[in-house]
């Protein structure tokens, strides 16, 4: 029988409250799944302007405290809510968190206010987590400060820290002067062991070397950023580290993503009816997008992020060739000017091929995760990734490459055993994904062999939240000795 943990969770996001990313999701998924297996999870988040109006409205307020921040003090808010059995603790300033952006010019003091505040209000909670678990470089300071001073006091020791690394390229770099100004910090925690970083103090640094464990969103990033080509220059100290660092791979929210109940898809849809309602999605979407209506035409999905780590400068360089292909490219979401301005050029010469929408909307991006038939996400780096699984549940089968949760997630399709649930390469050139996808149109083609049970399949793949829960659950017992 599995030791049962009072674990805390501290993060700068949290869905459905406040999210720009898989953070978001993970954070917003991953304390419901642990509750389910008994654990007793609380999460602390700041409280944004931008939370919905239908929650702020359950809000309870708690108590007020004023935390020491350098030589100030500032007001900090509590309020609390229970939702899905997980309660939620929102730590209110007005000045920091008041307005609805949840990043701004001046991060590194409303995160240093809110790592003091997460450790600060625990006194006064009915409440003493045997676990504190910290996401990304915003909240990287807790297991310092509780390493600095906090374990000074009795309530504090025995405290255990879990550090999660979401994307190693964010790490909160600032000078040394003012992070030990916000954080009351001597200079011996600036040294190259501890929080100094080229000169300067980096706070994702602080959480690796001060945190029990180390984790982060798959097997292969963990790897990965263990060497000089994914480290991120934190490459030696992550390594140092690799007795203590764990790759969990992240899941996904079949609650929301599931084409048998998904409010937003033209026509529902499960392993019945797969084919016949999947191209009924592609023509209706077709029709919407301005599309020609052709419901055996093959459509490569994107749903992403518009940035160079998405793989968007090979795309570039392939869209010659891609327009050459027999296919249509749906393609939505917003990022960098070049990739939306290319996207946009190539709707304009090729309106038959090619629909660029560039612009962020839950509703349509549902929309091509079922209708498309493949999705293409060729990413340079990727931490986990959840595109590629949310595509499989869909039945839209994936080309990707071969790096961090992407490599964990699809096998490459073998025509001869029948195995893989999708498409990889491994080569970072747009010549290798442009084979690839040559190599998954010609197998499109062949319907009854190759295609309708390789759509089977992905529909039947499971990367849910509780396998990976489980995971959790076993590191924090480990932990707990």
């Amino acid at each position: 029988m599995q030791k049962l943990s009072k674990i805390l969770m501290c993060s700068s996001e949290v869905a459905p409250f406040a999210k720009t990313g898989g953070l978001g999701d993970v954070v917003g998924a991953l304390p419901q799944a642990l509750t389910r297996l008994g654990h007793d999870v609380r999460v602390i988040l700041p409280k944004y302007g931008c939370v919905p109006e239908e929650y702020k409205q359950q809000l309870q307020f708690k108590f007020f405290i004023y935390v020491p921040l350098g030589w100030r003090r500032k007001y900090c808010g509590v309020f609390e809510l229970v939702k899905d059995g997980v309660t939620y603790y929102f730590i209110d300033n007005e000045y920091y968190f008041g307005d609805p952006y949840l990043y701004k010019w001046n991060d590194l003091e409303r995160f240093a206010f809110f790592d003091k505040a997460c450790l600060e209000i625990l006194r006064h909670l009915d409440y003493r987590p045997d676990i504190l678990h910290c996401h990304d470089w915003q909240t990287g300071m807790i297991p310092v400060l509780l390493n600095a001073y906090f374990v000074r006091d009795t309530f504090y020791q025995g405290m255990k820290t879990v550090f999660t690394i979401h994307n190693l390229r964010y790490q909160g770099i600032y000078s040394m002067d003012i992070v030990a100004d916000f954080f009351s910090l001597d200079k011996s925690f600036f040294t190259e062991d501890k929080l100094e970083f080229h000169g300067c103090a980096n706070l994702l640094k602080g959480g690796i070397v001060y945190s029990d464990y180390v984790t982060t969103v798959s097997p292969t990033y963990a790897e990965e950023i263990k060497t000089p080509l994914g480290g991120e220059k934190l490459d030696g100290l992550l390594s140092a580290r690799g007795q203590s660092l764990y790759g969990i791979l992240n899941g996904i929210d079949y609650g929301e993503y599931n084409p048998k109940a998904d409010r937003y898809l033209y026509e529902n849809y499960d392993l019945r009816n797969v084919f016949s309602k999947k191209k009924e999605n592609k023509m209706q979407l077709q029709k919407q997008l301005g599309l020609p209506v052709d419901g055996e035409k093959a459509m490569i999905g994107v749903v992403s992020r518009l940035v160079d780590q998405k793989g968007f400068d090979i795309i570039a360089e392939a869209m010659p060739d891609l327009m050459g292909m027999d296919l249509q490219l749906v393609v939505i979401g917003t990022g960098d000017a070049k990739y939306e301005n290319m996207f946009r050029h190539y709707a304009w010469q090729h309106p038959e091929k090619v629909s660029a929408n560039i612009t962020f909307s839950n509703d349509l991006a549902h929309k091509i995760y079922a209708a498309s038939d493949l999705f293409l996400m060729p990413s340079m780096f990727e931490p986990c990734g959840l595109s590629q699984m949310i595509a499989l549940a869909y039945g839209t089968i994936p080309i990707v490459r071969e790096t961090g949760g992407l490599k964990d997630t699809i096998q490459p399709y073998n025509e001869y055993t029948g195995e893989g649930n999708g498409f990889s390469f491994y080569p970072y050139s747009a010549h290798d994904m442009v084979f690839t996808i040559q190599h998954a149109l010609v197998l499109f083609g062949d319907k009854e062999n190759v295609w309708n049970p390789l759509v089977k399949k992905a529909m039947k793949q499971d990367f849910s939240w509780d396998a990976s829960a489980q995971k959790y659950s076993d590191l924090y017992a480990q932990l707990l000795g």
